[in-house]
């Protein structure tokens, strides 16, 4: 079909300026039939829209699949008659098609017929105090070394502000900690807090039949702190965008590059003073400032408790002939635990304690997973820095040198740079980072270079400004 402009360009030669089908033939150079259709004949509008053809809406065969898939509805899933078997019964009525054709039919049915399945999403009203939770898994430095940590994220989405808190794991300690110190940092509780599936709070997923199921200590909670809670139905993220979308935002914004973490109560702090300044900006939709709709907004918030609530929870471990028991898939070696036909473990979200059944403390410590770490790539780094010495002040992993021998490698001098670098890198081959910060002065080489021409003892007593003045 030609463009309307080429269209009326044919009707403007043959109406006003009154040209032959022919001469319009070859002005435009085009077939003398497309020019005779379009100079003479009437162009109406036609629908667009497209009606199913094929031998299973022209022919008899579809309307027999759709009274059979019809009468399947009513019986129990494993009753329906299946894909396969339609084709072979239609065939036995003398149908020509192939299997596919029959399968993009029943899809096509389903979908049509299919009274609760609707793809289309309600759009959500959120009242003041209304808060969404989620986990988002984010990655740290620590130590010199990788660590994820399980950033639990509260969003209200009638302000769009949101509050977070680092934490070491998901399970039901932690959760219940996160949340208790979301409510110290907004300084009340929100009246209703909308959750996924969790498996700290939810213990039995909600189905067409049933309400989800919440755990007794996580009913306990919400009982102290007085909020109620919705649950989401299973594989249904638009109900909590809000959330899902400040988990995003929370680590493309302030966890690009993976932020140094001395400890959880520091980066805790950090963030929280993040996300403060991030509410001084507009809101997406309202076009006022979020800080002032969070002012308006925690006004509507319940009041915390008196009384704390201790977050805590206690199991049973049975102990092996070695002393040891198993926390968080973890051995661990508890003094004189054999003595006892079993103990207790008393958990808080980052330390344990080992109770004998008498209640007499074996050991105290931090659980296994506060040291989940995963090794920086030192060796590829230094073999990148090597290649190009100027830029390893402006790398991303300049940070996380520890102090040794971030010092030893900031020289001006590229030159003296490269061959520290190429020593270190010497180092990394049978040493690991920790190690070779510790024993800095034990095992760079006798033959470098004094870097502040001092004694490593003197040097070792300046402090970190008075290092650089003497550089």
């Amino acid at each position: 079909m030609l463009a309307m402009s080429d269209i009326n360009c044919i009707k403007h030669l043959r109406n006003k300026k009154g040209q032959s089908i022919t001469k319009i033939k070859e002005v435009l150079g085009i077939n003398w039939r497309t020019a005779k259709k379009y100079a003479d004949e009437d162009q109406l509008p036609e629908s667009k829209i497209k009606h199913s053809k094929g031998m299973m809406h022209t022919e008899k065969w579809g309307e027999i699949v759709s009274d059979w898939l019809f009468e399947d509805s009513k019986l129990k899933k494993k009753l329906r008659i299946t894909n396969k078997q339609i084709f072979k019964e239609l065939q036995g009525h003398g149908f020509k098609g192939s299997y596919r054709t029959v399968c993009y039919f029943i899809s096509d049915w389903e979908n049509s017929h299919n009274e609760q399945l609707d793809k289309g999403h309600d759009r959500l009203e959120h009242p003041p105090s209304e808060a969404q939770v989620d986990f988002g898994v984010m990655e740290v430095v620590k130590d010199g070394e990788y660590l994820d940590t399980h950033v639990l994220v509260m969003s209200f989405p009638y302000s769009n502000t949101a509050f977070a808190v680092p934490l070491p794991s998901e399970n039901q300690e932690c959760f219940l900690q996160g949340l208790k110190h979301l409510f110290t940092q907004i300084k009340g509780v929100p009246r209703n807090i909308r959750i996924d599936n969790l498996t700290p709070a939810v213990k039995k997923v909600r189905s067409k039949t049933e309400e989800a199921k919440l755990t007794d200590t996580f009913i306990q909670f919400q009982n102290h702190y007085g909020f109620d809670v919705q649950v989401c139905n299973p594989r249904s993220g638009h109900e909590k965008g809000s959330v899902e979308n400040k988990v995003g935002y929370i680590r493309y914004n302030f966890f690009a590059t993976s932020p140094v973490m001395n400890s959880y109560e520091d980066l805790t702090e950090t963030l929280r003073v993040q996300l403060e300044n991030d509410r001084k900006r507009l809101h997406y939709e309202k076009e006022v400032m979020i800080e002032d709709l969070w002012n308006k907004e925690k006004n509507h918030l319940l009041e915390l408790p008196t009384e704390d609530y201790p977050v805590f929870k206690e199991v049973e471990a049975k102990v092996n002939k070695f002393n040891e028991a198993k926390l968080d898939n973890t051995l661990i070696h508890i003094p004189r635990a054999a003595n006892f036909p079993f103990i207790y473990f008393v958990l808080a979200w980052d330390k344990f304690k080992a109770v004998s059944p008498d209640g007499e403390l074996l050991i105290e410590d931090y659980r296994p997973y506060m040291n989940k770490k995963r090794a920086i790539p030192w060796v590829t780094v230094f073999k990148d820095w090597i290649r190009k010495p100027r830029v390893v002040p402006y790398s991303r992993y300049q940070k996380y040198l520890p102090g040794r021998v971030n010092d030893y490698l900031m020289v001006d001098d590229l030159v003296i740079r490269k061959e520290r670098l190429v020593e270190m890198l010497n180092l990394l081959m049978t040493h690991d980072m920790k190690r070779v910060n510790e024993e800095f002065y034990d095992l760079i080489s006798e033959k470098s270079e004094n870097p502040f021409g001092l004694d490593w003892s003197e040097y070792d007593s300046l402090a970190p400004m008075e290092r650089g003045s003497q550089s």
